[in-house]
């Protein structure tokens, strides 16, 4: 296939790039390096099936002509973080919405067989139901999660409209080798690294009771590429790791000392996914434990000498924006 990954410089984005590719299939990366790194890619440079175009998929015209002859389009490209959204909520519309409906019409006009969103769990917000079905109310808590879901109903609705082949993918708290090094929330493994590397304590927020349903990286790729070779449209499937984990246990599994800062408002205590409709349309099951993956993640430690060093007190300063606009 001739597929296109928007965001494919991106941590989930490049371990899809690393999976298409070595399918055989022939792979073209739209990315404007917002949050994207360029060695994620390094790589493929040379490879007569890759071809990289360093773009914004706000600019619809610009990005039309890379669609031409396209198949399989997966869209993963965003703005993510909890505080920049808050504090720039239109710059994250422009992206995350805007940029969700520039992509979806130059596929429909170039006549993709297939176009994959990759939505966010944050849109459940703090769910009422635990393990959450893809029926549970959505409840987005700030513009990110807000962003990602009107980004989703733009795919669907132009799957119902205009006939495009889509299906949107809710993932809840991937993680693996490349993933974010930037931010004091969201990526709290890439957090953890750092510190982990500087000797450092861990920052826990509350008691670090909470739960996470963590989902390694490759898993998250195989429901990808799952869902696009199959044949089902015009619906919504959650990928998560079948559990929930605490983040005293990532702690217990990374080793090293914590220290406990103030906890967030409009977290939840727990996330996890019921992923019992995934498993019946695509047949798609989740390989990698939890203890596993985080073997695998300390194995590629020094990928993140470069990722800035996160104390109590530079993620207080941080997330001044977050406790005045989230605190009921």
């Amino acid at each position: 296939m001739k597929c296109l990954v928007t965001g494919g410089a991106g941590f989930i984005g490049s371990h899809l790039v690393d999976r298409l590719l070595e399918d055989d299939h022939e792979v073209i990366v739209l990315d404007n390096f917002a949050s994207g790194q360029p060695e994620n890619l390094a790589q493929h440079y040379g490879s007569l099936r890759f071809h990289f175009q360093q773009i914004d998929i706000t600019d619809r015209e610009a990005i039309q002509p890379y669609f031409q002859g396209v198949e399989w389009v997966f869209h993963i490209a965003a703005l993510v973080d909890i505080v920049p959204s808050i504090e720039r909520p239109m710059d994250y519309h422009r992206t995350n919405v805007d940029g969700t409906v520039n992509v979806l019409e130059v596929a429909r006009l170039a006549g993709v067989k297939r176009f994959i969103y990759t939505a966010s769990s944050s849109c459940y917000g703090i769910p009422d139901i635990v393990p959450t079905p893809e029926t549970a109310d959505i409840k987005p808590e700030y513009p990110y999660a807000l962003t990602k879901y009107l980004g989703e109903q733009y795919v669907l609705h132009w799957g119902k409209v205009y006939k495009v082949p889509v299906l949107s993918l809710r993932l809840f708290n991937a993680y693996g080798p490349r993933c974010r090094t930037i931010g004091a929330h969201g990526a709290v493994l890439g957090v953890f690294l750092a510190q982990k590397l500087h000797n450092k304590p861990f920052t826990i927020v509350g008691d670090g009771t909470q739960t996470r349903d963590f989902t390694f990286v490759t898993d998250v790729v195989d429901a990808l590429v799952m869902a696009a070779q199959s044949d089902i449209s015009n619906d919504v499937l959650n990928v998560g790791s079948r559990n929930t984990y605490s983040i005293n246990r990532l702690t217990e599994l990374l080793g090293g000392d914590v220290v406990y800062i103030p906890k967030r408002p409009g977290e939840p205590e727990c996330t996890q996914a019921d992923i019992s409709k995934i498993k019946k349309l695509l047949r798609w099951e989740p390989k990698v434990s939890f203890e596993e993956g985080v073997k695998i993640v300390l194995e590629h430690i020094d990928d993140w000498r470069r990722a800035p060093l996160w104390t109590p007190e530079t993620i207080q300063g941080a997330t001044e924006e977050w406790f005045k606009y989230l605190s009921k």
